[in-house]
């Protein structure tokens, strides 16, 4: 008899009258909030403007939320366009179902345009952003947990996660226990990923879009292994899910890109926002009006002084 483990929520919704509370949307909106406080901190270190993150995300996170569920379709195309599935599914975010890669690559499209639209360099804005996407990765798989998917395989370990009959797989409807992998790759993404980018850009002052790099690779690492352990369905290639390989292959690219980067642009921007330098510097506004009238006046009377004691 199994005497510990992590129950799962009887109900992933709560209604408020006809308005649907799901948890797996604000865990997504929790990390996102996250993200977007942790990298504007780290923007105004770098010299930017605290707002500029946050004007960014604007672009980033929906362009990240459709590439997140177009990766997750495409890939699972059989859930949604299969014999007797119904592809309407496949727009229903609030059942689960957004890929990590999909999200990445096409929020970086959309912080790119904000980018663009800012005239700032886009690496700098990722190196900023990278330990809050981690963290918000972290929160963003309790989802999972509300929803009742992506775990691991049949266990009785202590922290077992408890899956109901309507959730588990049809292989093993009476096994009840499994492994929680939302919580071991949320544990991964806020307690070493998110510390490995930060202690290795205050380390390496890392940039140049290193810092997301180093993020990149660290995840990669993670995710292969607790990948490995899920027992959801997913393709396979070669023995190892199609995941895996997605993993092995964003690990090489940003190892390389570390390392290629790291020779051809050495250090870190000296300046990631002009304009903020611009409104640092500049003497505008009210105040900066007074004393420079408060300046004129002062040097108008050394020249009156100066003149009445002419001989």
């Amino acid at each position: 008899m199994d005497l510990a483990y992590i129950p799962s929520p009887s109900r992933g919704v709560l209604y408020l009258g006809p308005i649907p509370l799901r948890g797996y949307a604000f865990c997504i909106i929790i990390g996102v909030f996250v993200a977007v406080w942790l990298g504007g901190k780290r923007w105004a270190a770098r010299g930017g403007q605290k707002t500029t993150v946050a004007d960014i995300a604007v672009w980033a996170v929906p362009f990240g939320l459709v590439g997140g569920r177009l990766y997750h379709v495409i890939t699972d195309y059989e859930l949604y366009f299969g014999p007797g599935r119904d592809w309407v599914n496949a727009f229903k975010v609030w059942d689960g179902g957004l890929g990590i890669w999909g999200a990445v690559a096409l929020g970086a499209v959309g912080a790119w345009i904000g980018c663009r639209r800012r005239g700032i360099p886009l690496p700098a804005y990722a190196d900023a952003v990278a330990p809050g996407v981690a963290i918000a990765q972290g929160i963003g798989r309790w989802g999972n947990w509300f929803n009742q998917e992506l775990y691991g395989s049949p266990t009785h370990l202590p922290w077992a996660l408890e899956i109901d009959p309507a959730h588990r797989p049809l292989a093993t409807p009476d096994i009840g226990l499994y492994q929680p992998t939302f919580l071991y790759e949320s544990l991964w993404d806020i307690c070493i990923v998110a510390v490995v980018v930060i202690w290795a850009d205050r380390r390496f002052k890392l940039g140049h879009g290193r810092a997301f790099a180093v993020y990149a690779a660290a995840y990669t690492v993670g995710r292969f292994w607790i990948e490995h352990m899920r027992v959801d369905y997913a393709h396979h290639i070669l023995g190892l899910r199609l995941n895996d390989w997605t993993s092995i292959v964003v690990f090489v690219l940003a190892v390389l890109y570390i390392v290629i980067s790291a020779k051809r642009r050495p250090g870190r921007e000296t300046v990631v926002e002009p304009a903020a330098v611009g409104s640092d510097t500049a003497s505008t506004g009210p105040d900066a009006e007074e004393e420079e009238g408060s300046d004129s006046r002062a040097g108008q009377e050394e020249a009156d002084a100066g003149a009445s004691n002419k001989p």
